[in-house]
């Protein structure tokens, strides 16, 4: 014969309360993969946001940004403030004196980030890094992205010759010395050549404020 004993003091925990007590190891595990962890990251979760705030609270992420997360202990790069940028305004591309910097043909440090828009787009609300939106239109905003992955970010940049080219599109904004001094070291560290140039040159309609630089070089 076997006996049945049943504890009727026993209560099965809740639905809430095992989800509850699940979300901040669920939200540390994403922030473990994802590196930079965005507020509306955590609806895949089914987590609420609040949980962001609670681990930041606890020492467990840190905030970096507005709904910006990341392990208090990540590795941090020189391209974390693009990745954040990358992250929150996806529709970014890094430009002009942003660009030469990811590229390599500048020296200067930027103060703020520069970032190509389409025409009639809002600025990010981003509070860090600060940044410098300029907008653009069809192709000229559309050709020219590569990607890049940094930081564990999808980093749209405008490569050297479409850079350069953006350099004496803006060149009242950034200053003409800036753009021939891309032109000539994307020329002489071989990062962009003159058919590429040319490209784009007509593509940002500079042609004819580029050419006598480029027939002076070449």
């Amino acid at each position: 014969m076997f006996l049945l004993f049943v504890d009727y003091n026993y209560q099965t925990p809740s639905w809430n309360t095992v989800t509850q007590q699940s979300h901040p190891e669920r939200v540390l595990d994403l922030a473990r993969t994802k590196g930079l962890l965005r507020a509306g990251d955590l609806d895949a979760l089914g987590a609420p946001r609040v949980v962001l705030s609670r681990l930041a609270a606890r020492g467990q992420l840190e905030r970096v940004g507005r709904g910006l997360y990341r392990l208090p202990d990540a590795d941090v790069t020189e391209f974390q403030g693009l990745a954040s940028v990358a992250i929150k305004a996806p529709q970014a591309v890094f430009c002009l004196l942003t660009a030469l910097q990811f590229h390599e043909l500048t020296t200067q440090l930027p103060r703020r980030v520069w970032i190509a828009m389409p025409r009639g787009s809002h600025a990010p609300r981003i509070d860090h890094p600060p940044i410098k939106m300029v907008q653009f239109t069809g192709a000229s905003y559309s050709e020219g992205i590569e990607v890049f992955e940094r930081d564990q970010a999808q980093l749209r940049v405008y490569n050297v010759a479409k850079t350069v080219a953006d350099c004496f599109k803006h060149r009242n904004k950034i200053g003409l010395d800036v753009a021939l001094d891309a032109l000539k070291d994307a020329l002489a560290q071989r990062k962009a050549s003159i058919d590429d140039l040319w490209h784009y040159a007509k593509i940002c309609r500079v042609s004819n404020v580029m050419r006598p630089y480029l027939e002076a070089i070449t």
